[in-house]
């Protein structure tokens, strides 16, 4: 076979503000690679398929020199991120031809990896879509089922505040509550992401852009659990309805109501409830009992309009890049 296209996204400079398609993000197709004799050195051949565009990117468009929890992105190489693409090459005896794979990926069409390192195996017995593996049985998705688990401490019949309530996040926080038995109140920013909480089973429902959070909590509250996504004023409302001992998650009342307030990153979560999550999660999905919504734009050209779009929260659902057919 003769080389084929590999085309990238390259991180190409540091954005003032809001990250330009063209300028903070090159697509960059000059690239081939030859998927039949490239060297793998004991390693494995990906083909990417589809890339998870999220709203923590933007926080790795920095200079090196500037430490945070996540790594950087490398000035002139490809951006990395959640990503599934499938096997067409191994010399690993882990790694089959045509296994699945999951984790941080280049945002290339064909990537070559030495290991398992930070990446797994997906078995997708239930035929989910594998856009699915970037958002509610993905990151997302793990983001609200370990947090939940870890913090929430929820009772049936308490009441849960859950903000961003239209996103892949909330939406499952919304659902994992009412499972829980919880009454649930949660804001979004549209009048279709609304609906959509509606539909997933949210008993108090509204447009914070058209209806005053406190005027809302002082009606339905007060609440035992808050999810926060969102900070400021919510908060502030949050924290004013907030019952004695109750429980903020993703982060001064908070020692007057003694408050627990507990921020996260994700990954290090894993370890205790990755498995769990796996056992529960896709199946839950499969079967209709869990739902989500996804936004999915085809080509891997399309990413630095998509990562724009999520940084300015013009997306409708969960953002996922499309850059290969499973074939």
């Amino acid at each position: 076979m003769a080389p084929v296209r590999n085309a990238r996204v390259i991180f190409e400079s540091v954005p003032r503000g809001f990250p330009v398609p063209g300028e903070t993000t090159v697509y960059d197709d000059s690239k081939t690679i030859d998927l039949d004799h490239v060297a793998l050195n004991g390693g494995f051949l990906l083909k990417t398929l589809v890339l998870s565009i999220d709203p923590y990117m933007r926080g790795r468009m920095r200079s090196a020199d500037i430490k945070s929890y996540a790594e950087a992105f490398t000035l002139g190489e490809p951006l990395i991120g959640y990503g599934v693409g499938v096997v067409i090459r191994s010399e690993n005896a882990k790694v089959q031809k045509g296994d699945h794979i999951y984790g941080m990926l280049t945002h290339e069409e064909y990537s070559i990896y030495k290991d398992l390192e930070g990446l797994t195996i997906i078995m997708n017995e239930y035929n989910l879509p594998w856009s699915a593996y970037v958002g509610v049985t993905g990151m997302p998705g793990k983001t609200a089922f370990m947090a939940w688990k870890e913090y929430s401490r929820a009772k049936k019949g308490e009441t849960a505040f859950i903000t961003a309530g239209g996103g892949p996040v909330g939406s499952l926080v919304i659902q994992l509550a009412k499972s829980d038995g919880l009454k649930v109140i949660a804001s979004a920013g549209s009048d279709e992401k609304v609906k959509f909480m509606e539909e997933i089973g949210a008993d108090v429902a509204f447009n914070y852009k058209t209806t005053k959070t406190s005027d809302v909590l002082k009606k339905e509250g007060p609440i035992d659990v808050y999810w926060d996504n969102v900070g400021g004023e919510t908060l502030e409302a949050a924290l004013d309805a907030a019952s004695v001992g109750a429980r903020f998650i993703n982060l001064m009342n908070v020692v007057a109501k003694s408050i627990s307030m507990n921020g996260f990153i994700v990954f290090r979560l894993e370890p205790k409830y990755q498995e769990e999550f796996y056992n529960t999660i896709p199946a839950q999905v499969a079967s209709g009992r869990l739902k989500y919504t996804e936004e999915v734009t085809k080509g891997l050209d399309k990413v630095g309009d998509v990562i724009l779009a999520v940084q300015k929260g013009q997306n409708r659902a969960k953002a996922v890049i499309q850059v290969a057919d499973d074939e």
